[in-house]
């Protein structure tokens, strides 16, 4: 096994086919498949499935392309450490479902990691995605962390896909159910609102791709019949209809002016439910200390934003 033949085939996962990896890696088809041929017959497994229409990967494929991500960090990181002196570049990656907070901690991440002067090297990303698209970002390792939450609703089943995923939730905070609401709606003013005196407006939702189970929605309560229901893909789309439509969504509370301006506002939502904001991380996989560093903002960012300071 060669670390060229790891890269190879994160080549071919993330361009989704080996003609479009043989043209990124300058490098022929057949020699690709040779050396994805090899690693397969070296390590006793099939890596992927081959038919006419691309390859898949198999089952023990993307375990073994978790493990592949993680030797290639921890050589890239020698490289950088020890070839021509350079700092080593930071890499993170998070994938989220659709939290102000989560962005808000990003930023200050950045902020604190990127400094002003230049002599700091990093690649981060920020995934906002559906339920699903996270946790297969976590297990195959694209992200090293997951923001998901749970409710008495979903906790039973959620937990089980966490766990065929080889995956732990640690929960970083809880939060009553909240409405999204724009400032102009006649709702904006109260003190607490009912799901009777939801009724009259529409309710925004985000998209759940194939995987539209109610287990794997954003928002609580989805389960719940409601005569207006719009479905939206991005945190933006879904404001703007806030405010354009007189629409309302469910969520943590947590709101952020910084982000989305004075036009939203966060109002209590009578109900028995509880959400559960946490991460997913891969299972016995120590987390980096950037992974550390981010969940340590966010906590705090929740905590100052709850006390006025943010």
């Amino acid at each position: 096994m060669t670390l060229t033949q790891l890269r190879y085939l994160i080549q071919i996962v993330e361009s989704g086919s080996m003609n479009r990896a043989a043209q990124a890696l300058f490098v022929s088809q057949p020699s690709l498949s040779k050396a994805i041929a090899e690693l397969e017959a070296e390590m006793g497994i099939t890596i992927f499935y081959r038919t006419n229409r691309g390859v898949t990967l198999s089952e023990e494929g993307t375990r073994f392309l978790s493990y592949a991500r993680q030797v290639l960090e921890q050589a890239d990181l020698l490289e950088r450490q020890y070839k021509g002196g350079r700092a080593p570049r930071r890499v993170f990656a998070i994938s989220s479902q659709h939290y102000a907070f989560v962005v808000n901690a990003f930023v200050e991440l950045v902020r604190e990691y990127g400094g002003t002067d230049g002599g700091d090297r990093y690649e981060f990303s920020l995934l906002e995605g559906r339920t699903h698209d996270i946790v297969e970002d976590v297990r195959t390792q694209r992200s090293e962390l997951g923001i998901v939450y749970l409710s008495h609703f979903n906790h039973d089943v959620m937990l089980s896909i966490f766990d065929s995923a080889d995956l732990d939730f640690d929960v970083l905070f809880e939060a009553r159910p909240h409405v999204f609401v724009s400032r102009d709606n006649p709702l904006a003013s109260r003190s607490s609102v009912t799901f009777e005196d939801l009724a009259p407006y529409p309710r925004l939702s985000y998209d759940q791709g194939v995987e539209n189970s109610f287990y794997f929605s954003e928002e609580l309560h989805a389960e719940r019949p409601t005569p207006k229901r719009i479905v939206v893909s991005d945190r933006a789309t879904l404001f703007n209809l806030l405010i354009g439509l007189d629409g309302y969504t469910i969520s943590s509370g947590i709101l952020s002016s910084d982000l989305n301006g004075d036009g939203i506002v966060s109002v209590p939502l009578v109900s028995d439910e509880v959400m559960r904001l946490g991460c997913v991380h891969p299972h016995g996989r120590p987390l980096s200390p950037i992974a550390r560093r981010y969940l340590e903002v966010l906590r705090d960012y929740v905590r100052r934003y709850r006390d006025g300071e943010a």
